[in-house]
């Protein structure tokens, strides 16, 4: 493991202990919205965070030509989601982000409860960046929902946010990283995580954006707005991108890899089925 830094001794190497996580029985390999991995000891499972049907506006793709938008049958919106994913590990339960939160509509607590779980139960938090429909969902009442959660988030992200950019747009993510000061843990890209999880480099929608990868699952955020749209023509960025060059790229170099690696990707604004086995005829 390289270097992960706790965010309130940032010059002190981390110590990893065990959480307290629920007792509760993995999701049924029975459910559609479950995969198990190649180790065949982990499951993840996608929790929808919306409640009605989405689409990512045409308007969002600027890059995307009429003739191509209109050959894709998406002139009415990509079909889309808000989401995170929840993982089961060694006795374990993680999140991958946590949507957007209770208090603007997010589904979050409700999928927990469906499968006899509570904040509580959560171990580790894993942040694809900083954007509020991925962390506000670990916020409640203006205190940190996850009270026994380990939260992991990159540098990058963390420098950019809390250093950079201006204080009136940072107001969220700064309510969150102070309440979870003394539990966030800081990595590098290339890092080995907790749990078995590698984290990825792909900024560009933020400068942190981080893919992570389980096994033969590569959970890559953002990386997508509009799947049916980006897989196969990665050049197209979204307007949500910070640096849509740089996200072309990592799009791309993400792709690639699931690619030539036949490796399944689920992601935060993924359609339903939200698990995608990139195979050979993928271009």
């Amino acid at each position: 493991m390289k270097r992960v830094f706790r965010l309130a001794a940032l010059a002190a190497m981390i110590a990893i202990t065990g959480c307290t996580t629920g007792q509760n029985e993995e999701p049924s390999a029975n459910d559609p919205n479950t995969i198990t991995l190649a180790d065949n000891r982990t499951t993840v499972t996608w929790i929808k965070d919306n409640q009605s049907d989405k689409l990512m506006p045409r308007e969002l793709f600027p890059e995307a030509s009429d003739s191509l938008v209109q050959a894709l049958g998406v002139a009415d919106g990509v079909p889309a989601s808000m989401s995170a994913y929840l993982m089961h590990c060694d006795g374990q339960w993680v999140l991958f982000d946590t949507g957007l939160g209770a208090d603007k509509g997010g589904q979050l607590l409700n999928a927990l409860q469906a499968v006899g779980l509570t904040p509580d139960s959560i171990g580790y938090i894993y942040l694809t960046h900083f954007h509020g429909d991925h962390i506000g969902g670990m916020m409640q009442d203006g205190q940190a929902l996850f009270t026994r959660a380990e939260v992991f988030a990159c540098c990058h992200e963390y420098m950019a946010w809390m250093m950079e950019m201006p204080l009136e747009k940072t107001e969220l993510q700064r309510k969150v990283m102070e309440a979870y000061r003394d539990r966030t843990h800081l990595f590098e890209w290339g890092d080995s995580l907790p749990n078995g999880i590698l984290a990825i480099d792909a900024p560009g929608h933020t400068p942190g954006h981080t893919v992570f990868r389980k096994e033969n699952l590569l959970i890559v955020g953002d990386l997508m707005h509009g799947f049916d749209l980006q897989l196969n023509h990665r050049y197209i960025s979204c307007n949500y991108d910070m640096d849509k060059e740089q996200a072309a790229q990592s799009r791309n170099h993400i792709i690639s890899i699931a690619h030539n690696e036949h490796l399944t990707i689920c992601g935060m604004h993924l359609p339903a089925p939200a698990f995608f086995e990139v195979n050979p005829e993928t271009k």
